[in-house]
């Protein structure tokens, strides 16, 4: 069998350092820079002619200096021999853009697949897809992973009883459903109308969730204007505590500040994106690990094991 070697651009190095600890391997070695006027440098510094090559990188902010990483960087790899190059996507960028909401504008989640295709992937692993369709956009295998092992743990010990699972919009029901299937728990969605781009109204909660202890689960929280307004009716409604689990924590623009000032008591979220310091400053955020669960699925992924019996 071809060696497993891990590979990491510049967008989460710790996650690929726990990674490669569970694993039992040395991260790879590889330099990218940028140039002064922005152009990224990649360079791999060891021998990877015949071997398995995994290249760790989330597409969270900056988004697209990291995706060209990701692309330059699977490229060296094709031209240095390597035997497979699997891209390990945490966070897939571009996600929210999957098919036509208006006239006249492109399908984002489409082009980055075949942008990794083209640039030589031969497989993906990433997790928690806004919407799991998006494997579809691929001609390779792609393996979508999910955090909710890691989030149910959480809300088993932390959430005895009396607990109401949130879906903050539509959308989000079949996952939602699946958590209050798994915890005995009651469900409850938001019926929430966007107005525009990073702006929604929530307008009204349909289940009972007064007098319960409501937890919010979203795939991933952005500006937090979706998941505030949702906290802020849940109260309204008679909720006695708000939660919040999401598996991406994008957090752009005033989101920390939103949290913060917001009804939520805490908001858990996982490692596939790193966190500001601002983040990591706000007493609301916490942060749990899925490295144990990435470094699986790449073992297995190597080893030609089953991935999907992770989450039976």
């Amino acid at each position: 069998m071809h060696s497993l070697v891990l590979f990491a651009g510049n967008s989460n190095p710790e996650l690929a350092q726990d990674i490669c600890r569970y694993i039992g391997i040395k991260l790879g070695d590889a330099q990218v820079k940028t140039f002064s006027d922005g152009e990224i440098q990649v360079e791999i510094q060891e021998n990877v002619r015949g071997k398995d090559v995994f290249v760790l990188q989330s597409t969270c902010a900056p988004v697209n200096d990291h995706l060209v990483e990701l692309l330059l960087m699977i490229d060296a790899f094709k031209r240095s021999s390597a035997q497979r190059i699997t891209a390990v996507v945490p966070y897939y960028g571009y996600a929210r853009q999957d098919k036509k909401v208006a006239p006249r504008v492109p399908i984002s989640a489409k082009l980055m697949a075949d942008l990794l295709t083209a640039a030589g992937a031969g497989r993906v692993i990433t997790m928690d897809l806004h919407a799991g369709q998006i494997q579809g956009f691929f001609d390779i295998p792609v393996d979508n992973l999910f955090a909710a092992p890691v989030l149910l743990d959480y809300i088993k010990k932390s959430f005895k009883n009396n607990t109401v699972i949130v879906s903050p919009d539509a959308g989000g029901v079949e996952r939602a459903r699946a958590f209050a299937k798994r915890l005995h728990a009651q469900l409850a969605i938001i019926d929430k109308r966007r107005v525009a781009p990073n702006k929604a109204k929530a307008m009204n909660v349909v289940g009972d969730v007064d007098g319960k202890i409501a937890i919010i689960l979203d795939d991933m929280v952005d500006t937090a204007g979706t998941l505030t307004q949702a906290a802020f009716a849940l109260k309204k409604h008679g909720a006695l505590e708000v939660h919040a689990c999401c598996a991406h924590a994008v957090l752009s623009g005033p989101a920390v500040k939103r949290i913060t000032n917001s009804e939520i008591q805490t908001l858990v979220v996982t490692n596939t994106n790193p966190l500001s310091k601002k983040a990591k400053r706000c007493d609301k955020i916490r942060v749990l690990s899925v490295s144990k669960l990435l470094a699986e699925a790449i073992h297995r992924s190597h080893t030609g094991s089953s991935v999907s019996s992770l989450f039976v």
